[in-house]
């Protein structure tokens, strides 16, 4: 399993108690839509399975977890500041009425005047807005995801159409 064929659920923050509980940090939206027994924790650089025998979220973006034969605080503390995933065969599918400004990541940025900008490569939330990284002649260009910027979507080619404001990439280049 290689993480092209998962999804990011989160990590592992800490341990809880002393036979191996872990707490997790939750990166997905909804993660109480999901149905999983198996997760894979990246150790190393690979993607290791485990089964999981307990999950519970108690609040947003917070879980706690139980692993078969992680039964030790000294065997989970191994998995604290891990990184989580799920197979992409359990993440819910959206319908297109669910579809957010998150879901543009890895869409093909376009510009009106300057044409191809590039793939999505990182979108990040600000407490104003949505900010899109793409890597454009080089350079890593950022510019905000909102109306007076997305002229249009298309969701099966995976291309967002933008008008950036005049200058902006010049800011970049120079």
């Amino acid at each position: 399993m290689t993480t092209e064929d998962c999804f990011h659920l989160g990590a592992v923050t800490k341990t809880r108690g002393l036979k191996g509980e872990l707490q997790l940090f939750i990166a997905f939206d909804e993660p109480e839509k999901l149905k999983f027994n198996t997760l894979f924790i990246e150790l190393a650089g690979k993607l290791v399975p485990y089964f999981v025998t307990f999950f519970k979220l108690p609040q947003k973006n917070m879980a706690y977890l139980q692993l078969e034969d992680v039964d030790t605080v000294e065997k989970a503390a191994l998995l604290v500041k891990k990184a989580i995933y799920l197979p992409n065969k359990v993440k819910p599918k959206k319908k297109k009425s669910e579809f957010g400004l998150k879901d543009l990541l890895n869409f093909i940025a376009v510009d009106v005047n300057e044409g191809e900008l590039g793939e999505i490569i990182e979108i990040n939330q600000f407490p104003q807005q949505l900010i899109a990284t793409v890597s454009y002649k080089n350079q890593e260009v950022l510019f905000p995801l909102n109306e007076s910027i997305i002229k249009s979507i298309d969701v099966v080619k995976g291309v967002v159409l933008v008008d950036l404001p005049e200058g902006l990439l010049d800011v970049y280049l120079d």
